[in-house]
């Protein structure tokens, strides 16, 4: 009887220890994409880490660094102020797997809504976001993402 409220606990402890870390982690994508719909680019970059890589479907190649990163969402809204929208981003259905040297390998869904200056929202793409997420100084930080494209090959 011992043994086998001693292995419930520890059960229990383990899933609340789990839940604790996926709520980080929704709360960490939450934080992140919010960041990166209002165009605070330096604090965008800093939720990566400074060697980050981020690979995205439309661009040649992977940007690396947090450098690259802030360059590329001041352009990103550079176009959009032009273009007269905004972007805003969804995140859901995420998988957060936790491994052995103690970062995170996570998935999730992406949707990214378009707004015309005066008009409707609709969905512009679907992706699946895949991230290795590490902790730095007490924080979590993207150290890689994939984001894949539902309508790309």
């Amino acid at each position: 009887m011992t043994v086998e409220l001693v292995g419930t606990a520890e059960r229990t402890l383990q899933s609340q220890r789990f839940a604790a870390l996926y709520a980080e982690a929704q709360q960490f994508y939450a934080h992140q994409m919010q960041i990166l719909d209002t165009h605070d680019t330096e604090r965008w970059a800093g939720t990566f880490t400074e060697d980050a890589v981020i690979e995205l479907p439309f661009l040649p190649g992977p940007v690396r660094a947090r450098t690259g990163l802030a360059r590329y969402v001041r352009a990103g809204a550079a176009r959009q102020r032009r273009a007269g929208s905004r972007l805003d981003h969804w995140v859901g259905m995420l998988d957060v797997q936790p491994q052995t040297d103690g970062s995170l390998h996570t998935r999730c869904s992406a949707l990214v809504y378009v707004t015309p200056c005066g008009g409707s929202s609709k969905v512009l793409y679907v992706c699946v976001m895949e991230d290795v997420l590490v902790r730095t100084r007490g924080q979590w930080r993207t150290a890689h993402r994939r984001v894949t494209r539902d309508d790309l090959a």
